[in-house]
């Protein structure tokens, strides 16, 4: 009667984890609200509510979403990774060739679902698949000594197929997708040579993508001018900066700057922003510094403590998962969301050069707010099961193996 009532359990997995994932998603609404002004007077997109009502609904999708995939057997979402890996890629291509520009540089990061108003970015679910199908690649067979061509053709071809169709529109996203996945290869014991060998092949063929997008038109309507001027402005000080666009580049982060000094200590109060009006992107990529600014220091100290917590029950769940699958499989999704958390902040503070990168579980935004939910909502899965295996005693070696081996 007892696994019959778990099976059904509302709040299945870490109960911990579970706790902190709701507090972020409720406190988001806040933020998110009062920095959505900026959409509505200044872009002249929507009203404030409509905008709370989109972020809402986000919000509860990716709660509902996040149970599903907690009820499915995370065995079989590595099981699928690579035929959906390869939809993904599929899906890559499409946005390629969408023909969306700005200021003549490609933005084609979003693609239309036919018939509908609704876009997604399939760069980000790309880069989930990607990681899920690297880790059921590194754990599949495990005992077995694989060949050097495989481990070129199953994980270096994969990933730089990725990191290239993603680096033309998104190049923050491409470079965490390499950082990651060199990674998870640490992390699932592939053989050093091999990692050294991805490094320097890396090496080489981002060196190559930036020689043909600089120098030739063979990749056109890139965003690497973008990327290298971003570069530029960051390394300079802000009393070299003279040039009017150059100023006009710098223009965020000095807002963003700005707006955390304002917040001091007790920070001006919620929606009580003075600068939101004033920070593109400030619902988005820029939110932490609005949060600084309405909450202070003392708001945003409990917000980075909420988020190590959640980082530190992931860790805690895969030191205690004793299937190295499901082991590594959320250490590598707790790395993506570590990465994405930690330079979004970092581009807030100005310690690295302006990216895309939203604040997970925050930034207004569906694409990566649901992908963000679907990776905790795999690593609720796992920590559910670990109790399973506590039950299992000394069945628990053969299930092990036999889920390194098929999963």
């Amino acid at each position: 009667m007892q696994d019959s009532d778990n099976k059904f359990e509302l709040l299945k997995g870490d109960k911990v984890l579970w706790s902190v994932i709701l507090l972020i998603s409720f406190f988001s609404i806040f933020p998110v609200y009062s920095a959505s002004s900026n959409l509505e007077y200044i872009v002249n997109s929507g009203t404030t509510t409509s905008h709370l009502i989109k972020h809402t609904f986000f919000v509860v999708l990716g709660l509902v979403i996040m149970r599903f995939v907690g009820v499915v057997k995370y065995e079989y979402i590595g099981k699928l990774s690579s035929i959906l890996l390869a939809l993904t890629v599929v899906l890559l291509l499409l946005t390629m060739v969408s023909g969306q520009t700005i200021d003549g540089a490609s933005a084609s990061r979003w693609l239309k679902i036919p018939g509908t108003p609704i876009s997604f970015q399939p760069s980000s679910f790309a880069y989930l698949m990607l990681v899920i199908y690297l880790c059921r690649y590194l754990t599949k067979k495990i005992k077995r000594q694989r060949l050097p061509i495989e481990n070129i053709f199953y994980v270096f071809g994969p990933v730089l197929l990725v990191f290239g169709l993603v680096a033309k529109d998104n190049g923050s996203t491409a470079l965490m997708i390499l950082m990651v996945s060199m990674i998870v290869m640490l992390v699932g014991q592939l053989d050093r040579k091999y990692i050294f060998g991805f490094v320097g092949l890396s090496s080489v063929v981002i060196g190559i993508f930036m020689f043909l997008a600089l120098k030739t038109d063979l990749i056109g309507n890139n965003r690497v001018h973008t990327w290298m001027s971003r570069v530029e402005t960051f390394t300079k000080k802000d009393n070299q900066i003279e040039d009017e666009a150059d100023k006009a580049k710098n223009y965020q982060i000095m807002q963003a700057k700005a707006a955390i000094v304002h917040g001091g200590i007790a920070g001006m109060g919620p929606g009580k922003s003075a600068l939101k009006q004033m920070l593109p992107q400030s619902a988005s990529d820029f939110i932490f510094a609005i949060i600084v600014e309405e909450y202070g220091f003392i708001g945003a100290t409990f917000l980075i403590a909420l988020y190590l917590i959640m980082i530190i029950r992931i860790v805690m769940i895969a030191s205690k998962m004793p299937a190295f699958f499901g082991s590594l499989l959320v250490l590598s999704l707790g790395t993506m969301i570590f990465v994405q958390l930690a330079v979004n902040i970092a581009v807030a503070i100005n310690l690295i050069p302006v990216t895309g990168q939203p604040l997970p579980l925050i930034s207004y935004g569906g694409t990566s707010m649901l992908v963000t939910y679907i990776q905790l909502g795999i690593i609720l899965n796992v920590s559910s099961r670990i109790q399973v295996y506590d039950e299992e005693g000394m069945g628990k070696k053969q299930s092990i193996e036999e889920i390194n081996d098929i999963a």
